[in-house]
């Protein structure tokens, strides 16, 4: 029997058409994998809550976090400890998780809704935005009523509304396009970084300077068990909810004619989806800042992996995006201890050569041969 296959723009091999018998083939598979980067994640994170500048071993770790989850008591001598690994770090690597996953994966839709190979969580202008926002709260001293979420509530608030100005400028008579709206948003973050620096420049004192550019260059120091729950449910929600559009992002994949055929609405689709992975997003930056390579590399390694089927896809970067991000996460706050380097430095640094050498493999193509 012969199967139909297609080409994916945006990287990866050929794959079975959706709808078609090989596209049901195309779902099984490689199962496998699910469990050993669970397994892996939960190692990954337990194994860092006890790691850092000061090492806790894996016996008092398991100790500590078992103690707080069932209220169990603490000895005296052991309240320190007990707070370095519950009140400090475990919100952080829980953070990490969280937001590497969200950013592998929202980096997966935009690749195919805007079918470009190098889109990432930050290509619409969302992060340049957000960063705006909290520059311009921490400068102003504005929502100072918020206390400490202050600057995340201003960084999301910047986030949304970059989001609604590209859009606006995006729309045309025919709708919004890939090619329209990855012009505006690139266009509007340059705008949006000039903005900022003009700020920074004429930041009052060098302390908020060096704040202002650690915290946009991306950062969990600041995560607490009041700021994971929030960004944590939207970002679960709409792994969920981008999980559901698997089937028509393999169809938006091959071009909006194919996806017309097969009866998506792709204008309809499209602001959907741009509007879920704009939100993730913005949650994401008020929490972390803006932390690249994330979102742009570890779509390609899952698409070597396990294809680029999207019901696979969302699936899996997930696993490996949060793997990733509490990897270098450890990595920022251990290396250089007691002082933090900058996240998007790491990610910067890992990112590259992964990426040369995806662009060097045999048999993957990005965008096309």
């Amino acid at each position: 029997m012969v199967t139909e296959t297609v080409e994916v723009a945006g990287g990866g091999a050929p794959r079975p058409a959706p709808d078609g018998p090989g596209w049901r083939r195309a779902t099984t598979g490689r199962t496998w994998l699910v469990p050993v980067l669970g397994l892996t994640l939960l190692v990954s994170v337990f194994l860092a809550i006890g790691l850092g500048a000061a090492v806790v071993p894996p016996d008092r770790t398991a100790h500590h976090l078992w103690a707080a989850l069932t209220g169990a008591g603490i000895r005296a001598d052991e309240v320190t400890q007990y707070q370095i690994i519950w009140q400090i770090r475990t919100p952080r690597v829980l953070l990490a998780a969280v937001v590497g996953a969200g950013l592998a994966v929202v980096g997966s839709v935009l690749q195919s809704l805007v079918r470009n190979s190098l889109a990432d969580p930050y290509i619409l202008g969302v992060s340049s935005g957000g960063s705006v926002g909290a520059v311009t709260v921490t400068l102003t001293g504005g929502l100072a009523g918020l206390g400490i979420h202050a600057v995340s509530a201003g960084a999301f608030l910047g986030a949304l509304g970059a989001t609604v100005l590209v859009y606006a400028i995006a729309y045309g008579r025919s709708g919004i396009t890939p090619l329209r709206l990855v012009l505006t948003g690139v266009a509007l973050s340059f705008g949006f970084q000039a903005v900022m620096s003009v700020m920074i420049y004429f930041a009052p004192t060098g302390e908020a300077t060096s704040m202002i550019l650690f915290w946009t260059m991306g950062s969990f120091g600041a995560a607490t068990w009041g700021s994971l729950p929030v960004v944590s449910v939207i970002v679960v929600l709409g792994l969920v909810l981008l999980h559901r559009f698997s089937r028509p992002l393999d169809a938006m994949a091959l071009g909006d004619e194919t996806a017309a055929s097969l009866g998506i609405d792709t204008s309809l689709l499209r602001r959907i989806l741009f509007a879920l992975t704009a939100l993730m997003t913005g949650a994401m930056v008020a929490v972390s800042g803006t932390i690249g390579f994330v979102g742009l590399v570890v779509p390609h390694i899952t698409r070597i992996l396990v294809g680029a089927t999207h019901v696979r896809l969302l699936v899996i970067s997930p696993f490996l995006g949060a793997i990733l991000m509490v990897w270098v996460d450890l990595l920022a706050r251990t290396v250089a201890a007691p002082r933090e380097l900058p996240l998007g430095a790491l990610t910067a640094l890992i990112g590259v050569p992964v990426f040369l050498l995806l662009m060097r493999r045999r048999g993957y193509v990005f965008g096309g041969r």
